[in-house]
Formats: structure tokens, C-alpha cells, sequence
């Protein structure tokens, strides 16, 4: 083995030696770099005659070839190496179950929502809506609660910002201020620019007001946000007997049970006079022969049929308040109010 031939090989064998390309770069230094050992043979042909320098150069040339070959052999298997390696690291098995994604739903209390106004749309009903950030007036004195009522102590609320001092704006304690909002509409489209209380003739109104209300108040069976549907029936011919037989069918088609038993037991709100509360029963079930509350009622008081431009003389009606949270948990059988907002999957997907 001639000089340039085991320069060939020691090269080589160093290539393949590199088990990193910063060592192969190293290692190509020492052979091809400015200082290296193929430039240093080539600098030696200076000192030769044109004859000798012609056959000497053309030998360095073929060695430094060979040379640059395993070199650019060992960069390929090396690339080919470090291929493999992050190949097995992020290597799929194609046999593993898909990973799908999750199918949502509608909320428990949706469902109770759409439910409740699928029922009563079927009686005829409308479907009001409204803001929830609510002037005072809508919220409270149009509601025949004046500043100084007693009843406002019962519906501690979060106030905002606008309005003044004496008639704050606040977050709706209720959705009842939605229902004289769609009165006042109503009747504006008949009544017109007329300054007296409207006599009629008008269509009824007919109209239940689901939505999100709020009130300083948190526990098991209370959250500072709910949900309340107020009812709302208002005509010329109008009786309690109709508050009784519309909400009875109401609960038992809600809960599915025709054997459901309801009762009306006397009570006070201010909007109201008379009032009561509605407390049902069921026959049979966990919670058979108990007696629990779930909505109250009344008929409109006078001063809230003037308030939507109305002659109380003329027009009657009935009104009515239930909150949906309390139907989901007595339909679900979930005794704690909280878990419908704590946002648990593992909770909330039982109702998908």
C-alpha cells in the first residue's frame, strides 16, 4: 500500500469511527480542511518537475476523490441514522383506537328551557326576551314595589354601573321585568299615542319570560346566577281556574306523571293579589307523598296592569314564576344545585 493509499484508508476508517457529524466534520478537517492532509501533499508539488508534478497531482486528485466519497457515505448514513431514531421515537401504532373528538350537548338546564317552551308554545304562549343588566323601574316599581317596599329586602341583587342614585340599574332579580316590557309593546301596537289607560279591543297576551337572573345568595339549593320563567296571561276574561288548569297540565306533562298532584297554598308577592304558592306532589317515586314548591302565582296586581298602559277595570290576568334549575334537579334527581355549574364533564355528560 502506496503513501496515498493509506491516507485513502486512515480517512476513511476515521469516517466511519464518527458516530456524530460534529466528528465527522472534525475528523473531514484533518483531511481536507486548509491544514489538512491532502492540502499539505498538494502544497508539496511546487517543489517537482512539470513531469513529475502532472503524474504526482493527478494520483493526489484520485486520493482526495476516494476520500471525499466515504466522506459524503458517512454524512448520508449518519443523516439515515438520526432519521431512524426520531422515526422510532414518534412511531405511531396504527392499531391503537382513534382519538375522537368529543360530541358536545345542551346544558341539563337547557334542555329544561327548551322543554318548558315547547310546552307552553303548544298552549299558545309567546317566548319573550330581554337585558339582563335592568333599570330599576322595570325591575322593581313597575313590579308595584316601590323604593321603600319591604319586598326588596328579598331580592338582594348586584347593582352596575348607570342610572342614579334613586333608580340604580342593576342585574334582573327576576325575568318579570321582561314581561312588562312585551306588555308595553303589545299594547303600544293597539293603544298607539293614546295618554289614557288602554280600554281595548286587543289580542290577549300571552307570554312565559325564560332567562339567567341574579341575587346575593349561595348554596346547595341557591346560586348567585339562576334561571326563572315567568308566565304571564292577560285578557278580558281571565280567572285563577285558568292559572289552575294551564299550570297542572304544564307540570304533568313536564314530569311525565298524570297522577301528579298539585296545590295552591296562599302567600304574598307584591305583584300579585291574590297569590300563592304552587307546591306539587308526586304518587309514586323517591320523593312520593312530599309536598315541594316549585313555582308561585297570582293573579296581576291592578297597579302593574296600569303600569303596562292597561285599564284594570277592562283587562285581568294571571302571572307565575318557576325556576328551571329546581325542575332539572327534581327531574334528574340531582339534590345539589352547584353541580350544574361547576363544569364537571364527568357530571354533564350524563344528560347527553
Amino acid at each position: 500500500m502506496n503513501e496515498l493509499d493509506e491516507v485513502v484508508h486512515k480517512a476513511s476508517l476515521e469516517f466511519v469511527q464518527a458516530s456524530t457529524p460534529a466528528d465527522l466534520e472534525n475528523a473531514k478537517a484533518r483531511y481536507l480542511g486548509k491544514s489538512g492532509v491532502m492540502t499539505d501533499l498538494m502544497k508539496g508539488l511546487a517543489a517537482l518537475s512539470p513531469e513529475d508534478k502532472k503524474s504526482r497531482g493527478a494520483q493526489i486528485n484520485k486520493a482526495k476523490q476516494a476520500i471525499e466519497a466515504a466522506l459524503n457515505y458517512r454524512r448520508q448514513a449518519l443523516a439515515d441514522l438520526e432519521l431512524q431514531i426520531q422515526l422510532q421515537a414518534e412511531a405511531l401504532d396504527v392499531t391503537l383506537p382513534g382519538r375522537q373528538r368529543g360530541v358536545g350537548g345542551l346544558h341539563p338546564v337547557s334542555l329544561t328551557l327548551e322543554r318548558i317552551e315547547a310546552l307552553f308554545g303548544s298552549m299558545g304562549f309567546d317566548v319573550a326576551d330581554g337585558p339582563e343588566i335592568e333599570t330599576d323601574w322595570f325591575n322593581f316599581t313597575a313590579l308595584n314595589t316601590p323604593a321603600d317596599h319591604p319586598a326588596r329586602s328579598m331580592h338582594d341583587t348586584f347593582y352596575v354601573e348607570g342610572g342614579s342614585a334613586e333608580a340604580p340599574n342593576l342585574l334582573r332579580t327576576h325575568t318579570s321585568p321582561m314581561q312588562i316590557r312585551h306588555a308595553v309593546q303589545h299594547v303600544k301596537r293597539y293603544r298607539g299615542d293614546q295618554p289614557d289607560l288602554f280600554k281595548g279591543p286587543m289580542p290577549e297576551i300571552r307570554v312565559i319570560a325564560p332567562g339567567r337572573t341574579y341575587r346575593v345568595d349561595s348554596d346547595a339549593t341557591h346560586s348567585p346566577m339562576f334561571h326563572q320563567c315567568e308566565g304571564l296571561w292577560i285578557g278580558q276574561d281571565v280567572s285563577f281556574k285558568d292559572l289552575k288548569y294551564v299550570f297542572t297540565d304544564f307540570c304533568r306533562t313536564f314530569f311525565e306523571s298524570d297522577d301528579l298532584v298539585l296545590r295552591f297554598r296562599p302567600s304574598f308577592f307584591p305583584f300579585t293579589e291574590p297569590s300563592a304558592e304552587i307546591d306539587i306532589q308526586f304518587q309514586h317515586g323517591p320523593l312520593a307523598g312530599k309536598w315541594l314548591e316549585v313555582a308561585g302565582s297570582g293573579q296581576v296586581h291592578p297597579n302593574v296592569i296600569r303600569n303596562m298602559g292597561l285599564d284594570p277595570e277592562t283587562f285581568v290576568g294571571f302571572a307565575f314564576g318557576m325556576g328551571p334549575d329546581r325542575l332539572t334537579m327534581l327531574r334528574y334527581g340531582v339534590n345539589d344545585l352547584r353541580l350544574f355549574f361547576d363544569g364537571d364533564l364527568r357530571f354533564l355528560s350524563q344528560f347527553q
